[in-house]
């Protein structure tokens, strides 16, 4: 009889050693796929704050080095200038993104160097609100970067900002200008890769210009044409000492189908 209570007392204790084990064991895979779960959390926000610091530092990166090309001879000639325009239509590379809008701008500049603040406020509700900077060379060479960014998107989320590298040449009454950007924002509209390219000829009456892209300013996203017109404009005297600017387009867009009229005066 006490050898069984004894060899009855040994099996209660190894089972007991045994569901010790197997519940050491169920929260050890448990507390490791907490820690796994929790790690992918940690690495995504972190990824995510690396690639926004990244643009950041991309763009500030550029606005420095474009600070540095300013000829010392010239960084006296600052300035700082605030206007705005009203337009009947924003039509921007062939593309309406709304009716009647106003377009406020601050603008610092230097020598040959620029940087500014543009937006868009259309009656409809349409708002665009862009950073740009960008330096002009004096043998007809420009080249910039801007920032598209359309409120109602979170402005400090790096998928809210379409990044587009702007470069331009002109000669005598000839202008071309190539742009790309950088980055898929699902949040500005962007695929990433996007290109736009246009030529213009300026005569004495008027401008013409024709421009063709892909990504968010084509229909399908396909390299397409999407942009022929014709600009003139001309001074409307108020005073002898004060004019407004009037300027007037008619734009056509191929890939869409679509032609637009449109007028604005700058203040």
């Amino acid at each position: 009889m006490p050898g069984k209570i004894i060899f009855r007392v040994r099996e209660i204790i190894e089972e007991q050693i045994s569901e010790i084990a197997i519940t050491m064991t169920i929260q050890r895979g448990t507390s490791q796929s907490l820690t796994h779960n929790l790690s992918e959390t940690q690495i995504m926000n972190t990824s995510t704050k690396i690639t926004h610091y990244l643009k950041t530092s991309l763009l500030g990166l550029l606005f420095a080095t474009l600070l540095a090309t300013l000829n010392p001879e010239t960084a006296k000639a600052q300035e700082v200038d605030a206007g705005f325009d009203l337009y009947s239509t924003y039509v921007f590379r062939g593309v309406a993104f709304s009716g009647p809008s106003l377009q406020p701008y601050v603008e610092y500049s230097s020598g040959g160097f620029a940087v500014g603040a543009w937006g868009s406020q259309g009656y409809d509700g349409f708002q665009e609100m862009d950073l740009y900077a960008g330096y002009e060379f004096d043998f007809g060479l420009s080249l910039g970067v801007t920032d598209y960014y359309y409120p109602g998107t979170l402005w400090l989320d790096g998928d809210s900002h379409a990044i587009e590298i702007n470069a331009g040449y002109g000669i005598e009454s000839f202008s071309l200008a190539a742009n790309f950007i950088v980055n898929e924002a699902p949040g500005a509209g962007s695929a990433g890769g996007d290109l736009y390219f246009e030529a213009g000829y300026s005569f004495t009456a008027a401008d013409v210009f024709i421009g063709a892209g892909d990504g968010w300013h084509s229909g399908s996203g396909d390299f397409a044409l999407v942009n022929v017109g014709v600009s003139t404009g001309k001074e409307i005297k108020i005073t002898d000492t004060f004019s407004i600017p009037l300027t007037g387009a008619v734009v056509f867009n191929p890939d869409s189908e679509q032609l637009y009229i449109l007028a604005g005066v700058s203040f």
